[in-house]
């Protein structure tokens, strides 16, 4: 029977979870036990925290799209029911960046939204 030598498909497999490790603290990038602890933490915590970012940038477009109407003498619900009455289908992250880059035309949707 022929001599089977392993040693190079388990060298790539901790090769590729401490590739995974790198920038991590301590010994979690260097030692592969400590290693494969993190990734397990992490990885499980990734899916979570794209998800959370989802919901903090629909709550910073709110507070942003909040802030611009206000001096219009209308609140942010008020103005969003003003939208869907008039048939206007912008989402809040297009309405957030218009009231930041371009006031003047979001001062003009805000007059056909208080009509």
């Amino acid at each position: 029977m022929t001599r089977v030598k392993r040693g190079t498909i388990a060298h790539k497999k901790r090769e590729k979870v401490l590739k995974k490790t790198k920038g991590y603290k301590w010994g979690r990038k260097t030692k592969e036990r400590a290693a494969k602890e993190a990734l397990l933490h992490a990885e499980s915590r990734m899916f979570k925290g794209r998800k959370e970012k989802k919901r903090n940038y629909r709550t910073l477009w709110q507070t942003q799209l909040n802030a611009a109407v206000r001096p219009f003498e209308i609140s942010y619900s008020k103005f969003i029911d003003g939208l869907k009455k008039k048939n206007i289908e912008m989402d809040r992250k297009v309405l957030a960046t218009i009231a930041n880059k371009y006031p003047e035309a979001f001062t003009e949707i805000v007059k056909i939204v208080k009509k």
